[in-house]
Formats: structure tokens, sequence, C-alpha cells
């Protein structure tokens, strides 16, 4: 491993179960697998996005220090996911853990469908977009070259998005 350290945002979020224990259980695994956690947001309930007839999620924000390559980082992120109990079924479906990786240092990655840095949708999601504000909101977006409190600022999404 190299010693270039990131620093990566994380979206966590649960819609089934314990949810707020769900979040608790993935952070001690991301800290444990992935970086240090230097930033944590509270707990945010928010409404489900794209297929809206299922349970609210708990979302929050995490910011870490990583040495791990962004597409092993979101490897060991899936496999975190399927630790605690993750099957993919359906897209945007109910879900125990879902763990998506929104920022990784500056970088635009793509991959297609296989990773997209910064996170393609972030922009347009308030339940992304309002947890990260709260621990990063001077990140600048690597692409829109806004800060997050910008983005969030002008955002049009209409879910309902309150902390817990």
């Amino acid at each position: 491993m190299g010693l270039d350290q990131f620093s990566a945002y994380l979206l966590l979020g649960s819609n089934l179960g314990d949810r707020k224990q769900l979040l608790l259980s993935a952070l001690a695994l991301i800290e444990e697998k992935a970086g240090a956690i230097f930033a944590q947001s509270g707990f945010y309930e928010t409404e489900a996005w794209g297929k809206t007839d299922q349970p609210d999620f708990v979302n929050m924000a995490v910011g870490i220090k990583t040495d791990l390559p962004a597409l092993n980082l979101l490897r060991v992120l899936l496999d975190i996911e399927r630790e605690l109990g993750r099957v993919r079924v359906e897209k945007w479906g109910e879900r125990l853990i879902d763990i998506d990786l929104i920022l990784y240092g500056a970088e635009i990655i793509d991959l297609g469908d296989e990773l997209q840095v910064p996170h393609p949708q972030m922009q347009n999601r308030k339940f992304v977009l309002a947890p990260l504000a709260e621990i990063a909101p001077k990140v600048v977006h690597p692409i829109l070259k806004k800060t997050i409190s910008e983005i969030l600022a002008i955002l049009t999404d209409s879910l309902s998005v309150s902390k817990i």
C-alpha cells in the first residue's frame, strides 16, 4: 500500500430492521476495514427516492481517511454491505444497508457501471447533500466546481429530509 491518503466521503442508508444500529455497525466495519473516520453527520430521516412505496430511510454521511485506491475502497464497502446482510434484489429497493462512495478526494473517476466518482446523482439528491453539508460544507465538487453548501442551496429536490 502507498503512503497516499485520500479523504473519501460516504453516504450510509438503511430502511429495514434496526436502521440506526445497522448504520452504527457499518461505521465500526468501515473504521476496521476501509479507513479512519474523521467526520460523521447526525442521522437523517428521509423519504425513499426513486421507488417510493417503501419505508423511510435513515441516512448519514461520513468522511474517512483511506489509503485504498477508489475501486478497492468500493469493493471493501460492498463486502461490508454483504457482511451486514445486504442482498441486491431491486434497483432503489428496500435494503438493510447501503454504503455509497460519494467523493474520493478531488478525483474524477469514470469506470462506467463499476464506479463513478463523484457520485453521478449526488447533486440532485437532498438525502445525500443535507448530511454531507453538515460535515463537509466547503468541500468542492470536482466537476461542478461548487461547494456542497452551494449545491444544496440551489437544489430543487423536494423529498422530505430531516435530522433526527
